[in-house]
């Protein structure tokens, strides 16, 4: 156990996806007896719905552990995993706790719903037993040695608890600046405090891994999200500061986001610190190839959010309500890739390229020669050359129906004036004799995807249940109700993997010489 994320995992040459299809389901949507998804037998009789449905891709997003507002692009480490999916059942089945420590324990009473409250207030009283019942038993120094990230990330999450989660910029002085004397002597001080979080890193990969190691056994990959940015309050914020832009104070000079476009007068403030790309630059981005060295461990195929951020980013100054007075500013992408390359060859990686793209974006992912993304919820503007239009896609494209920021497509379609829908219909090339069929509309419309030459195309699981939009997962820019959907066991059925798999036949005999 102590050598998991050491495992000699080889990094394939330029990365051309077979002609494929696959799903995109987060594991927090899992169904789960407590309260969220995990790593259990919930996620390995899913992995045997997508074998069984013809898929060759399963996309989880982001696995990180999450820090407030729940999303899994804002983390307390880049590297740690989630807690929240250790699975209990495998605890109790391994003898880290009894049965009794899980009775009579609310862990919400919606099995569509995940609520994160009662997780947060539930899930660490049970992993603190577990840890004091058998943890102290694993090898966690030979873990630790292993994976060294994971002693600031342990120190850091001690230290917010006993902080009283405050974050980290506001601890005494002595810990914002990290006097080795001071740390040294809370280290001493609180062992076991410390202790335990190594152990829930080395029991959720343990968990992980063993999970990975079915899904590829099976014919499954993984495809796995990074966000660009690390969050304010992140033990990579703590301890490398100079990898961002901040003052004095340790406050970001400026944050990210996106300017105000059609979708928001206001654009989106992210709030993220931002790079100091002059200081990766100096340090051979060393910080980015190990992350991404990383990341091809956890993961067959990396997905990476906001790749126009490795171009410019949009600067906003810290404060600031919005993000309308930001500005662009260079970042070193290309030198960065070319660095990735030589350091870890050709790399299997989905570059998140939507949003408003401009041909410097395009030429960086051409050059890096990763895959580019296309959603079919974003060609509808009256444009015949809008690159999101099914017919325009290329080999090297990933195709989506939507992405975990877009309404699904029945909750999409249905919000459509009657003369937007005839357009969408119009230009697909759908013939609806029964307008009203939402079902048979939303598998006509993931139909389009397939058809194109887009070599490997994605569809949320929601979209072939034909959900509407309660089954939404993230509405971009707003807080308190994202990232809670959750799938009930009922809703996986024989019929519906057939069903897909019939799609995916169909397309397989589709030929585009």
């Amino acid at each position: 156990m102590g050598t998991l994320l050491l495992r000699n995992v080889p990094i394939l040459g330029v990365y051309m996806f077979e002609r494929s299809t696959g799903i995109l389901l987060p594991i927090f949507s899992l169904p789960s007896k407590y309260g969220i998804g995990t790593l259990g037998k919930e996620a390995y009789k899913f992995i045997d719905f997508l074998r069984s449905a013809g898929q060759k891709y399963w996309q989880i997003l982001p696995i990180g552990h999450t820090s407030y507002g729940d999303s899994p692009y804002s983390c307390f480490s880049v590297f740690a995993g989630n807690p929240y999916f250790i699975d209990l059942d495998v605890l109790f089945e391994e003898g880290f706790i009894e049965e009794t420590d899980l009775k009579g324990i609310d862990f919400g009473s919606d099995d569509e719903r995940i609520d994160y409250k009662k997780i947060f207030e539930t899930r660490y009283g049970i992993l603190k037993k577990a840890y004091l019942n058998k943890g102290m038993s694993c090898d966690l120094a030979s873990f630790t040695c292993n994976n060294p990230w994971v002693s600031d990330y342990a120190l850091f999450m001690s230290l917010k608890y006993k902080n009283n989660q405050l974050p980290w910029y506001k601890w005494d002085e002595m810990f914002i600046k990290r006097d080795i004397n001071s740390l040294q002597k809370y280290k001493n001080d609180f062992y076991d405090e410390i202790n335990f979080w190594i152990f829930l890193q080395y029991i959720f990969f343990e968990q992980y891994f063993k999970l990975k190691d079915y899904a590829n056994s099976s014919g499954i990959s993984i495809i796995g999200d990074i966000p660009i940015y690390v969050a304010e309050d992140s033990v990579e914020a703590w301890t490398e500061k100079k990898l961002l832009m901040l003052n004095e104070d340790n406050l970001p000079i400026c944050v990210a986001g996106v300017p105000p476009d059609d979708f928001s007068d206001d654009g989106q403030l992210w709030g993220n610190p931002v790079y100091n790309w002059e200081y990766l630059k100096e340090t051979g981005y060393m910080w980015w190839i190990d992350r991404i060295a990383f990341s091809f461990k956890l993961f067959d195929v990396v997905r990476i959010d906001h790749f126009r951020g490795f171009d410019e980013f949009w600067a906003v100054p810290y404060g600031s309500e919005n993000a309308v007075n930001g500005s662009w500013m260079p970042a070193y992408g290309k030198q960065m890739f070319q660095t990735l390359k030589k350091s870890l060859g050709n790399l299997n990686i989905i570059a998140e390229d939507l949003g408003i793209i401009t041909d410097s974006v395009i030429k960086l992912k051409n050059d890096s020669g990763y895959a580019g993304m296309k959603v079919l919820q974003f060609a509808f503007d009256g444009n015949n050359d809008n690159p999101y239009l099914p017919y325009n896609y290329e080999e090297n494209d990933v195709a989506y129906t939507g992405t975990h920021d877009n309404d699904t497509l029945k909750g999409w379609f249905n919000k459509l004036t009657l003369k937007e829908k005839q357009y969408v219909l119009q230009k697909l090339n759908i013939n609806m004799v029964n307008e009203k069929d939402d079902n048979n509309l939303v598998y006509e419309l993931i139909k389009a995807i397939y058809k194109s030459k887009a070599s490997l195309c994605i569809v949320p699981l929601q979209d072939f249940l034909c959900l509407g939009s309660e089954a939404r997962v993230n509405i971009p820019s707003t807080l308190g109700n994202n990232w809670r959907w959750r799938l009930k066991n009922s809703m996986i059925t024989d019929e519906l993997a057939e069903k897909i798999k019939a799609l995916k036949t169909e397309r397989d005999v589709q030929n585009f010489n």
